[in-house]
């Protein structure tokens, strides 16, 4: 009971072999009806655009890629000389490929498999309610099966579900693992590019997870069947939509963690049909001043910082680049043959901007996709940003949704010294007028008085308006507390800029040293004065063990005692005792 049988899932012996586009595979010979066939590389799917190294099923009336090896390891860190073959050799020993005697990494699981609790507290008449129809899609820990209502206010209606036998359940992460995505769906309510979440149930063998059905296939199917890419403008209505429930998921400090055109699912068949995104299997709750260290997602869309395993965020923004990057020219940024080749051109290697069709293509839209692109996490755009990005603002005024750097951003701001309050007053004046333009969207949404003033309270008045129960789990409710107790007077708009700049983000602009320069020359009139090393140290917060001497020498002009052009931009960055250089004795 709760078993379906649908087609066979066809498989590709070398998928790493495969060119994009390729045409749908045809299925082969039903040795095994419902089994997937194991992989060669582990990293792979069938999918012409694969790479996931842990996935789990679509909410498609199409199948879906095959799902591989999953990854959920985190008991301890280590800093790896390679992360690409540490990552080969979990993925081994989770496949249970380690031959005895061989070297391998430990971890604390072992011994979980043992009285594993897999009671989720579920109501348990699943098939009171629900008909089971056909499996539509299959990952590596369920399948996804279309149903229809039996009775209800929803009787008669067709609906997926997400089946995940708890056999497959083998680890404590693993339950976890369930338990928060169930969470997730049922507490990310209220946005249209979300697929909507009914109920969970369980029974002895499974969990049956309620959603809607969504019948108009994979992003990655319509990306095929236009021939491997779009045109800018079609391109630009699919990342709107994208970056939308992003930006929505991020305000609520979930991490989506596997953002992939086979995660995209379209609600209908229709040609401008909504874009809905799926699977919140990977995802986790994230707070802004916290970072996150197990490696997971998928393998080509994984951003450099999830395999240095220190990540937040804007991990989910690299993955949206490189579909952005997909989507405008048919080829994926980062190519091997082999999965630690893959992490090494993630790792090491820039995408290419020089061959076909990308000559043909705006500036613009190749300026969005560098920014995504970055692999300094701190110089990308947020989701909020990247809506804000001519690119996209220049094909339709889309409503730029308040953005959670900016609390992280004042936060830094309000505790920083007024030496650099100053240096980044100056620097605030530099900025263009579309990049002033982000700024006062999100000034506005924090709902100024009429004498153009904000205070803390609004930032957490503001957040209010927009939250959902995911806050509870995130804990952004906790940080936002902890900005609002903070004592700082009221902000006006051109302090709020001040405050609100990203000097990381503006450093990864061509225009860097232009800006930089321009406000050191306004810093120089209205802020520059003469400064004692005792007294810039004692701004930095710089301890009595640090040789401050050594360290500041090259901040202060000796000429006249004043901040230097680098002493300026340091000061920029919040530069304190923790990112020092040690000076050798």
């Amino acid at each position: 009971m709760g078993l379906c049988h649908g087609k066979p899932i066809p498989t590709i012996e070398n998928p790493e072999e495969l060119p994009l586009p390729l045409p749908p595979p045809a299925d082969p010979p039903a040795a095994n009806p419902g089994t997937p066939k194991s992989w060669k590389f582990p990293f792979y799917s069938p999918s012409p655009l694969p790479g996931s190294y842990k996935s789990s099923p679509a909410t498609t009336n199409n199948p879906s890629s095959v799902g591989s090896t999953p990854l959920r390891i985190f008991k301890r860190p280590f800093p790896p000389p390679s992360p690409a073959k540490h990552i080969k050799a979990l993925l081994a020993r989770r496949h249970g490929s380690v031959k005895p005697n061989s070297a391998s990494i430990p971890e604390c699981a072992e011994a979980e498999q043992l009285g594993l609790d897999k009671s989720f507290g579920f109501p348990k008449h699943f098939f009171s309610k629900y008909e089971l129809g056909e499996e539509v899609g299959r990952g590596h820990f369920g399948y996804t099966c279309s149903a229809k209502a039996k009775k209800g206010d929803m009787k008669g209606e067709e609906l997926a579900v997400k089946v995940i036998p708890k056999a497959k359940m083998t680890t404590a992460i693993a339950i976890e693992d369930v338990r928060r995505e169930v969470r997730i769906l049922s507490s990310l309510t209220g946005h249209e590019n979300l697929v909507q979440f009914y109920d969970a149930y369980e029974d002895e063998d499974n969990v049956y997870i309620v959603m809607e059905l969504c019948k108009g296939g994979e992003l990655l199917d319509r990306i095929l069947s236009r021939g491997g890419k779009y045109s800018e403008e079609d391109a630009k209505v699919v990342m709107v939509q994208i970056l939308s429930v992003v930006s929505f998921c991020h305000l609520q400090g979930v991490v989506h963690r596997d953002l992939k055109p086979e995660n995209f699912l379209f609600s209908s068949k229709d040609e401008n049909s909504t874009l809905k995104a799926i699977d919140f299997g990977l995802s986790d709750f994230v707070k802004p001043d916290e970072r996150l260290n197990d490696i997971v997602g998928s393998a080509y869309y994984v951003a450099p910082e999830v395999l240095h395993r220190s990540y937040g965020t804007e991990a989910d923004m690299w993955s949206i680049g490189v579909i952005a990057y997909i989507l405008l020219c048919g080829s994926r940024p980062f190519w091997a043959r082999t999965e630690s080749g893959i992490f090494r051109a993630v790792l090491k290697a820039e995408p290419s901007f020089e061959e076909a069709p990308w000559p043909s293509l705006s500036a613009e839209a190749k300026d969005f996709v560098k920014r995504l692109l970055n692999k300094d996490y701190r110089k990308r755009m947020t989701a909020s940003q990247a809506l804000g990005h001519p690119w996209i603002q220049d094909f339709q005024e889309v409503n730029i949704p308040l953005d959670i750097m900016i609390y992280k951003l004042v936060k830094a701001y309000i505790c920083s010294s007024s030496l650099r309050k100053s240096a980044l007053r100056a620097l605030a004046k530099t900025l263009t007028v579309p990049q002033l333009s982000y700024l006062r969207e999100q000034f506005s949404l924090l709902g100024p008085t009429k004498t153009g003033y904000i205070s803390l309270q609004n930032f957490k008045t503001a957040l209010m308006k927009y939250s959902t129960e995911a806050m509870k789990d995130s804990k952004v409710f906790d940080y936002i507390n902890l900005v609002c107790s903070l004592q700082y007077r009221k902000l006006d708009f051109e302090e709020f800029a001040a405050a609100s700049i990203s000097v990381h983000q503006l450093e990864g602009l061509d225009t860097w040293d232009q800006h930089a320069r321009r406000g050191y020359e306004l810093f120089e009139k209205d802020g520059n004065r003469p400064i004692m090393i005792e007294e810039l140290a004692s701004e930095l917060g710089l301890g009595p063990s640090v040789p401050v001497h050594v360290v500041l020498q090259d901040w202060i002009r000796h000429s006249d005692g004043k901040l230097s052009f680098l002493g300026f931009v340091k000061l920029l960055h919040g530069v304190s005792s923790r990112s020092m250089p040690k000076i050798s004795s």
